[in-house]
Formats: C-alpha cells, sequence, structure tokens
C-alpha cells in the first residue's frame, strides 16, 4: 500500500435522483434539482463519512493498524461509520466523546454498540481536548500491545477528502451539465473535496456549526488537494447555524418536513437538514435560480434523527390522526 492507499468499503457509485416536487415546491424547474444519495452507501446505516474512511483506514492498515480512535459527538456519524468499518474489517475501535457514561442510549449510540465498539467518556471536553484524550488513549493501547491509529474528526484530513475529490468525478460522470452542487459543511473534508474536483464556483457549503473556522479548514485541504489557493473563492453559507451545533433550527426543521413531504426524503436535523435550508435560502436570495442543474449531495445522517430528543418530540407531536 501507499501512504494514499484505500480500501473497499462499498459500492459505487452512488444513486442520482431527480427531485421534481421539491423542485416545484420551490419554484425550480422540474429538472433543476437532483439529489444525490450517498445516504444510501450501504456500510453501516449510510453516509459521506464512508468514502472518507476508505482513505483514512487503507492508510491506517498501510502502518499495520489493528485499532481505530476516533473523536466525535455521541451523536457522530463519522463515529459510528468508524464503528462499522472496523468491524467489517475486523478491526477493534475506541470512540472517544464528550460527557459521563450513562447517558441514554439511541440512534448512533446505540449502532456504535451493535458495531462492537468502546466508548471512552471524556467529561466536559471541547474538541481540542477531545483530541488530546484520543492522544492519551492511543497512548495506553500502543502500551497494551496494540497497533493504533488516529483517525481525524470527521474523517476529515487531505487523506480522507480524497474519498470526495473522486465522489466529485463520479457525480460529473453522472450529470456533466452540473451547475451546482449544496452540501452540509462540518469538519471540511466532503467540501474539500468537492471542490478539488469541481472547482470552488460550482461547491456551495452551508455551514453547520460543527468547528470554528470552517472555512480555513476546507481551504488548508482544497489547497493541498489542488496546489492552488482558494480561501477567496469559496462558496459558503453561514446563516444556518442558529443557536448552535446540534439544536434544531426553524428552517431545518421546515427543510426536513419539505424533503419528506415531496419526495420521500428522510434528512437529519444536524447535518442535512441545516444543508437543505442553505438550498431554500439559496433559492430564496437568487443565488440559485431556475434553469441551473443544481445537486444536493445527501451525506446521510438518519440515525442521528432518532437520537435527538428535540427533533423526534417535535415531529411525533405533528403525527396527523385519522379525524374519526
Amino acid at each position: 500500500m501507499t501512504p494514499d492507499s484505500s480500501v473497499s468499503l462499498a459500492s459505487w457509485p452512488t444513486p442520482l435522483e431527480a427531485a421534481p416536487r421539491l423542485a416545484a415546491a420551490l419554484g425550480l424547474r422540474e429538472n433543476d434539482l437532483w439529489i444525490k444519495r450517498d445516504d444510501l452507501i450501504g456500510l453501516g446505516a449510510g453516509g459521506n463519512k464512508v468514502r472518507k474512511l476508505e482513505y483514512t483506514i487503507g492508510t491506517a492498515l498501510a502502518a499495520g493498524a489493528d485499532t481505530l480512535v476516533t473523536v466525535g459527538a455521541p451523536q457522530s456519524n463519522h463515529a459510528r461509520l468508524t464503528a462499522a468499518a472496523g468491524a467489517k474489517l475486523g478491526l477493534d475501535v475506541v470512540l472517544v466523546f464528550p460527557g459521563m457514561p450513562g447517558r441514554p442510549g439511541s440512534g448512533n449510540l446505540t449502532l456504535d454498540a451493535l458495531f462492537g465498539a468502546q466508548v471512552h467518556w471524556a467529561g466536559e471536553a471541547d474538541l481540542r481536548q477531545l483530541v488530546e484524550v484520543a492522544e492519551d488513549v492511543v497512548g495506553v493501547l500502543r502500551g497494551r500491545g496494540a497497533r493504533p491509529e488516529l483517525i481525524p474528526f470527521g474523517g476529515s484530513n487531505t487523506t480522507g477528502a480524497r474519498g470526495y475529490e473522486q465522489a466529485g468525478r463520479e457525480l460529473l460522470s453522472q450529470v456533466p451539465s452540473l451547475d451546482l452542487a449544496v452540501v452540509a459543511l462540518g469538519s471540511g473534508g466532503t467540501m474539500a473535496g468537492l471542490v478539488a474536483a469541481l472547482g470552488a464556483d460550482r461547491v456551495l457549503g452551508v455551514d453547520t456549526g460543527a468547528m470554528d473556522e470552517p472555512a480555513a479548514a476546507v481551504a488548508a485541504m482544497a489547497d493541498e488537494l489542488t496546489g492552488s489557493e482558494l480561501r477567496d473563492r469559496l462558496r459558503i453559507r453561514s446563516d444556518q447555524v442558529g443557536s448552535g451545533y446540534g439544536r434544531l433550527t426553524e428552517s431545518a426543521a421546515e427543510a426536513l418536513r419539505l424533503a419528506a413531504r415531496t419526495e420521500g426524503i428522510a434528512l437529519d436535523p444536524v447535518y442535512t437538514a441545516r444543508a437543505m435550508a442553505g438550498l431554500l435560502a439559496a433559492v430564496e436570495d437568487g443565488t440559485i435560480t431556475p434553469g441551473q442543474t443544481t445537486v444536493f449531495w445527501h451525506t446521510g445522517g438518519l440515525p442521528g434523527l432518532f437520537g435527538h430528543a428535540e427533533a423526534v418530540d417535535r415531529f411525533d407531536a405533528a403525527l396527523q390522526r385519522f379525524p374519526a
């Protein structure tokens, strides 16, 4: 294996589906809007992190790893898919989360347990502190004779972003007339890879509030992939963060409802609902106009919906009952 080795974790390409009813609801033309279904990636309930993990885990295996360690929030899609990939490849997995043990399992946490991952609870910790705790865990594992490899937050480094550089080329083979791809911006690797493949002008990232200075993170990875300086050319919307990462905003709730009731597509409250809300806002302010070929990149995350009490309560309360 080379330093940028990859391992096969799924089947490609993922489907590209038209969204004519959603397009009509937004005032676009029937053939303007498409959905790239990375939520249908087969591994571990699907999602965009699989593309990154093919490269980050490939590199870890090249280094002789037998254990994967990574960080995230308790409902992290990346953590869930790292656990699933570890199970598929016969690797041990340790997930480092903020908080304390004893919290009820649901959503992604339930799947983490199902895939056999161990969780190390780090207490009150920001991202920097989580990484420090994870590095300590790596040290403990090495002391026990294991060969651990630390997988970055969200799978996002230049190695992981190569998965979405390849994904961008995959999309162009499906829709050569692409004008714009809209994607959630969390840890930055997905957007960086797409920018490397499609160009900065054809990628709109919608900030989800997952990290500070997301533009800098995207630019650092995209610049390394392309050999260019792209920060001033990146297209990023920061109007959907609301009161913070993990909170359900009104615009995200409306995007969830609209996508579900026009196309039967389920989004998650944190990432894809915010990205869809950003797409809706871009149509409203004229950033996206009728006649443009626009692709919404569905990056998955459905299990997180069932671990998000605010969203579950909201939509349970909205259940329509047949009048007697």
